[in-house]
């Protein structure tokens, strides 16, 4: 058993860690595998194959089980690295500490938005950008969009979601309107609306957080660390809620062979997500 913490409380000790270990992944090109995985399994609604990461209801069974494999990755370099969570509710402002400069690095700069500083920067040669969407080979971010002001979700926002009883509902993808899932991971229409909550975060952040390579940028398994624990504190919230779908989709749905429901194995692990509802004999979040 260990503890995730939130990274406003990491020592600088812990950061230095964390990001050593990061970095160790990345020399040895581990990391880029997990890019390359989660690019694999993003699966748009309109796409053929299974959904099991994006806009499904394994969207937080399949990256609990994702963060995990990371973790245990950072934890074969360092035994004592977990994976901390960002609370973007409270530390919004590109001015956090987790983007100071001996942690996740700033922003990037105008016009190309590369990231300049901290340990992901290209130019300290410690980080290169592999298998992207652009082929650009440096972290771009642009934190906020001062081009065209995005703001990170509120707690009422987060709160829109949090207290939506029911886990999914049909039609299963990010159409969905009602369902704590699509609530949370944010697939909405209209405008700036359209991205809620997780979704709003990747916008917010901006770079090669906008798209499928979006494990290129750090942030990410702090992000969806958060997102798990959002999960955690939701089924505290709703005791009596159930994964769904509970049985197999019928051959008549559409999402049938597409949607993994509870007993079904998610790819690429063959793990179901009944087996990743509860994370207690694993880890716990420092709250």
């Amino acid at each position: 058993m260990y503890t995730r913490k939130n990274q406003r409380n990491l020592t600088s000790a812990e950061r230095r860690r964390f990001v050593s270990a990061v970095l160790a992944l990345k020399r040895s090109g581990e990391y880029d595998e997990f890019v390359r995985t989660h690019i694999a399994h993003y699966v748009a609604d309109g796409e053929d194959g299974p959904r099991a990461a994006h806009m499904t209801p394994s969207f937080f069974p399949w990256h609990r089980r994702f963060l995990l494999e990371f973790e245990r990755a950072l934890q074969r370099v360092d035994p004592a690295v977990t994976v901390p969570y960002w609370d973007w509710t409270a530390d919004n402002t590109p001015a956090a500490a987790l983007w100071s400069e001996d942690f996740l690095g700033g922003t990037g700069r105008a016009g190309d938005l590369k990231v300049m500083t901290g340990p992901f920067a290209h130019d300290t040669g410690h980080w290169t950008i592999r298998g992207g969407v652009t082929d650009r080979p440096y972290l771009m971010r642009d934190l906020g969009r001062p081009s065209a002001p995005i703001a990170l979700p509120t707690r009422d926002e987060l709160a829109w979601a949090m207290n939506e009883p029911v886990y999914d509902a049909a039609p299963w993808d990010s159409t969905v309107t009602s369902g704590f899932r699509n609530r949370l991971e944010g697939w909405m229409s209209g405008g700036v609306e359209r991205w809620r909550n997780h979704n709003r975060v990747h916008r917010w952040v901006g770079g090669q957080m906008l798209g499928a390579a979006s494990p290129s940028d750090p942030v990410f398994w702090l992000h969806h660390s958060f997102v798990d624990l959002l999960w955690d504190r939701w089924q505290r919230m709703h005791p009596d809620a159930v994964y769904l779908p509970r049985t197999r989709l019928g051959r008549g749905d559409p999402q049938s062979g597409r949607v993994m429901s509870l007993e079904e194995p998610m790819p690429p692990w063959h793990v179901k997500p009944s087996e990743l509802l509860d994370h207690r004999n694993l880890y716990r979040y420092e709250v």
